[in-house]
């Protein structure tokens, strides 16, 4: 048996998951959520305890600690020594070209995971911080580093290719590479099953602080919203996703920006925030049923975006069978669900209201009888497919 620590640390959260291999046993799982901001919580759940707890944590690396505490505590964990833990296995945002598969961390990785920091700010900086605390917290544990950019390298090259020239293109690896690949994966996977055929057409939606979604044809990733990094594509709850780049030559030429102060801009003040004042969308959603216009108008936003890409996906792929919606707002917003998927009849995508109302930690139907398109929420288990991966290859 093998005990895998799954990590996986977005731009605002850190989950884990402690799994037993390869019965696929957790003894212990968790979140800690809102990281940076003045109220995080730390949810922990094992076999002999569930609860949960405000205090500060201001950065990633606090976050580990106090998951590694909780593990190992006398009355809650589930572990009695860090030497207990076989493997930890890593979500990293961006593999670039260097990694196609997972693959077992040394110094090497780490630099090479540290060299993509400018093209996922958000991520690749916190996930390195998760490595590095990690090797320091279970010397004795084999590190590997499941990238999220794996699961799109099918998409062909008419889809990520840019219109650049190619010397730009071929000498600097300038391309769609694609995130959330873990989540898409599990989803589509899960979905396949319930289609029960192996030619299948699928849209996957990963709905979180970080948004995206997928083409998925046949079990391949076809084509994915995010492209060279993960800032483009939908609306997010800091990035402001898809916008036209003589915006930024305005903001530098005609407004004085700096190219850093863009960049901050664009990553890290504006999508749901900018909108808004709120990036998490629980926050957006009680403030738009007071009567906050521009709370109600950035949901519609959010709704459209999306219904965008779902269109073109449909044209690309020629058809759809399923619709999956997963992540955190994904799976528990009924509100963008349904923002979304309203008045798209004429694609075949309708919605069971009352299916839709309910709230589950299961995989669900949410169409209705007479929707062409079947309309899912699978909650993901990225943990589960990185320990998959990561028991294969130790």
């Amino acid at each position: 048996m093998n005990n895998i620590l799954v990590i996986n640390t977005g731009s605002s959260s850190f989950k884990f998951q402690l799994i037993q291999m390869p019965t696929e046993k957790v003894l212990a799982s968790g979140l800690v959520e809102r990281i940076g901001q003045k109220k995080s919580e730390i949810h922990f759940t094992s076999e002999r305890y569930s609860g949960s707890q405000e205090q500060d944590v201001p950065n990633h690396s606090v976050a580990l600690k106090e998951v590694t505490n909780l593990l190992m505590d006398p009355e809650k964990g589930v572990i009695e020594n860090s030497s207990d833990i076989t493997a930890m296995g890593h979500r990293v945002v961006h593999g670039g070209t260097a990694f196609s598969e997972t693959t077992v961390i040394n110094d090497k990785v780490k630099q090479e995971i540290k060299s993509l920091f400018s093209l996922a700010p958000l991520h690749n900086p916190p996930n390195l911080t998760g490595i590095e605390v990690a090797e320091d917290v279970f010397p004795d544990a084999k590190q590997v580093a499941v990238f999220d950019t794996t699961f799109h390298s099918s998409i062909p090259a008419k889809a990520y290719k840019y219109a650049i020239p190619n010397k730009l293109t071929e000498e600097n690896d300038i391309r769609l590479y694609g995130f959330h690949g873990t989540s898409h994966k599990y989803v589509s996977e899960k979905a396949i099953e319930k289609l029960g055929r192996s030619g299948s057409k699928i849209i996957s939606v990963h709905l979180g602080n970080g948004c995206s979604i997928t083409a998925v044809e046949n079990g391949k990733s076809v084509d994915h919203s995010m492209g060279f990094t993960p800032r483009s594509g939908l609306i997010m709850g800091t990035r402001s996703g898809d916008i036209d780049p003589s915006v930024i030559f305005h903001l530098v030429d005609e407004l004085g920006y700096s190219l850093n102060e863009v960049n901050e801009l664009l990553t890290k003040k504006s999508g749901m925030l900018g909108l808004t004042g709120f990036s998490d969308l629980r926050d957006i959603e009680i403030e738009a049923q007071k009567g906050n216009r521009e709370c109600k108008l950035a949901l519609e936003m959010n709704a459209y975006r999306i219904k965008k890409y779902i269109g073109s996906y449909v044209a690309v792929m020629n058809g759809l069978d399923l619709l999956v919606f997963t992540a955190g707002i994904g799976e528990n917003s009924s509100t963008m669900r349904n923002l979304i998927c309203e008045n798209m009849d004429f694609l075949g995508i309708e919605l069971d209201p009352g299916k839709n109302d309910i709230r589950s930690k299961e995989n669900r139907t949410i169409s209705s009888e007479f929707s062409k398109v079947m309309v899912m929420v699978i909650p993901t288990n990225e943990e589960l497919e990185i320990a998959r991966q990561v028991d294969k290859l130790v």
